[in-house]
Parts: structure tokens; sequence; C-alpha cells
């Protein structure tokens, strides 16, 4: 079965709640490179966005994200509701960043 919505809601919209399957996640940790560390250094001189780091974190989330939808489809899941995001800083320069919601099965 392949997965065919998200949301960050707890309902979709014109689609009911068959079952519940529970939650899903994706779990990224990651790490700056030293080269990444001097990029967003000198970034950071100029102020303004820090292209570097806010690419990092975008593909971050990316992959957690899809990390979680694979959960979710290996469960048989149509849907993930009430998807959200958590990141915590590991140690010095290493992040974790967790993408959950809950499985389920809907039909419209």
């Amino acid at each position: 079965m392949e997965l065919a919505k998200t949301t960050t809601a707890f309902e979709i919209q014109g689609c009911t709640v068959v079952k519940n399957l529970g939650v899903v996640r994706g779990i990224i940790v990651r790490s700056r490179s030293v080269f990444g560390n001097i990029g967003a250094g000198i970034q950071t001189l100029f102020g303004g966005n820090i292209s570097i780091m806010s690419d990092l974190c975008e593909r971050t989330r990316r992959d957690s994200f899809t990390l979680m939808i694979e959960h979710a489809e290996s469960l048989g899941a149509n849907a993930v509701i009430g998807i959200r995001y958590e990141s915590t800083e590991i140690m010095t320069g290493v992040t974790e960043v967790l993408c959950y919601g809950t499985a389920v099965i809907v039909s419209a």
C-alpha cells in the first residue's frame, strides 16, 4: 500500500480514519563537517541567512521525514497524521532530528 497523505492536523478533510497503526518515526543524527563550519563561519561575518546551515537543516528534516514515511509504509499505512519535528543537540555540533506522527489507514 502506498502512502498517500500526510498532515500536521489530526484528521484529513474528506477522509475517515479506519485504523490507527500507532506512532511512526524517522530519526537522523547529523554533524557539521569542518568545511561546513568554516563556510558558515565566513557567512556569519557578512550576516543574513547562513545558507550552508539552512541547507543542512533542510536536508536533515527531509531525510527524517522520508524515514518516517518508510516506517509508516512498512506498517501498511496510507496516511500519517499529527506530524511533528523535534531536535536535540546531543553534543557540540551533533544534532538529532526526529520526525514523528501517527500512522493510519484512511478511507475517502
